[in-house]
């Protein structure tokens, strides 16, 4: 279960015990619940984000502490195959050379939450490319 509490004009989603659901499924609701809020690079919540930070604030309100780069989360997650993986996990994309360049929150159905681009919204969008890496966060 999750509530709400407000902070500063904000809202914020905290995280219920372990028990109610796992860190990916409260991490993912979080994400989700920030539907609309502007990208803004460096940004980590709670009202715009930058791709990693959307993942970072989202993981730690879970209940999870990550790494705040999209490279260094890359980094510092078990890495599993695209059959292993499930909703809650990370989707690193990257460039030919192995750069880690974006990061969203998969949500199933070959989808993703993420904050894409400047000018762009947190949205749910399809991933549009196969150089994409998985990972877990353990």
């Amino acid at each position: 279960m999750l509530t709400v509490a407000a902070l500063a004009g904000s809202t914020l989603l905290t995280a219920a015990p372990a028990s109610a659901a796992t860190i990916e499924d409260r991490a993912l609701t979080i994400a989700e619940s920030k539907h609309g809020d502007p990208y803004l690079w460096g940004a980590a919540g709670p009202d715009a984000f930058d791709c990693s930070g959307l993942t970072y604030y989202s993981f730690r309100h879970a209940g999870r502490q990550l790494p705040r780069t999209a490279q260094a989360q890359y980094d510092s997650v078990e890495h599993i195959s695209r059959g292993q993986l499930v909703p809650g996990d990370l989707v690193f994309f990257h460039t030919a050379g192995g750069y880690v360049y974006h990061v969203g929150i998969y949500a199933g159905q070959n989808e993703i939450w993420h904050s894409p681009h400047p000018g762009a919204r947190v949205r749910r969008e399809r991933i549009w490319t196969d150089e994409v890496w998985f990972g877990r966060i353990r």
